[in-house]
Order: C-alpha cells, then sequence, then structure tokens
C-alpha cells in the first residue's frame, strides 16, 4: 500500500513503486481531469503540481512522490486567478488539454508575476491545444497575472 497526499488529502492506493503517476491519480483515484495523451512528456494533458512545479505525470512514477503534495485541477481553489481568468475568458473549446495547461499556467504565474506576451509564448508552446484555444490562453494568462497583482501575490 502507497499514501499519496493529493489535493491536501493524504489517500491509500494498492499501486506498484512504479507505475506513472498518471494512472494511479486517473485509475486508482478516479482524477480523471489528469489525460492521457502521448505517454512520453511532450504533450502536457497529464501535467499536474508536485510540490508546486509543473510536472508531467505519464513520466514521473509514484515512487518519485511518495513526501510530495500532488495537485490536480480540482485542487486549485475556484478562486485562483488561473481558474477565474479562464473563465472571463472563455478559454476553453473542448476542454480535454485544458486541466493540464490551466496547472502548467499556474506555476508560471507563481514564478512570474508579470509576463510579457513573448514569455507566455515561450513558456506554453509545449503544450498542445487541438481545438487552437492559445489566442485565448495567453489573453488569460494576462489576465490572471493581473488578478493576481491586484490581490498582492
Amino acid at each position: 500500500m502507497i499514501t499519496l497526499k493529493v489535493n491536501g488529502t493524504k489517500r491509500k492506493v494498492d499501486a506498484d513503486p512504479g507505475t506513472p503517476l498518471l494512472w494511479v491519480l486517473r485509475e486508482s483515484l478516479g482524477f480523471t481531469s489528469v489525460k492521457y495523451t502521448c505517454g512520453i512528456s511532450e504533450c502536457g494533458m497529464c501535467t499536474v503540481l508536485i510540490d508546486g512545479d509543473a510536472r508531467r505525470s505519464c513520466v514521473v512514477n509514484v515512487e518519485e512522490v511518495l513526501e510530495s503534495e500532488i495537485t490536480t485541477i480540482e485542487g486549485l481553489p475556484e478562486n485562483h486567478p488561473v481558474k477565474v481568468a479562464w473563465i472571463e475568458k472563455q478559454v476553453p473549446q473542448c476542454g480535454y488539454c485544458q486541466p493540464g495547461i490551466m496547472l502548467q499556467a499556474a506555476d508560471f504565474l507563481s514564478r512570474e508575476k508579470n509576463p510579457s506576451e513573448e514569455l507566455i509564448n515561450e513558456v506554453m508552446d509545449n503544450v498542445i491545444c487541438r481545438c487552437g484555444s492559445h489566442p485565448r490562453i495567453k489573453k488569460a494568462i494576462l489576465l490572471a497575472a493581473r488578478i493576481n497583482a491586484n490581490q498582492g501575490g
């Protein structure tokens, strides 16, 4: 039995320590917002926060995160600037990629308080949205940065 701390709650799961975190989150714990697409850390659909850092859960084994805080999109507060901005800018079309992209944006904005459009393009370039919502994603990240600044973050 393995214990993981996910979204602030300790959860016990029967899994091999070498199992990718993605599968434990989705199949064992029911966090289906963590999506499988490529399996090789290229697309960003499986991104979660591990101790606040955006990581691709398809290439992280559970044994690597036994002492870590794992956050899925469900663990991000509803009033988080990224969630507020995503709604305000009506970012998603199909929504499949959005949880991973939002968590990568949350990590990025925790380190970069006043990002330029060029920096947003650079940092978010490695996440894939097949619907083409990248222009709205960029606008939402800029809005989230302003909301964060107004909240003193």
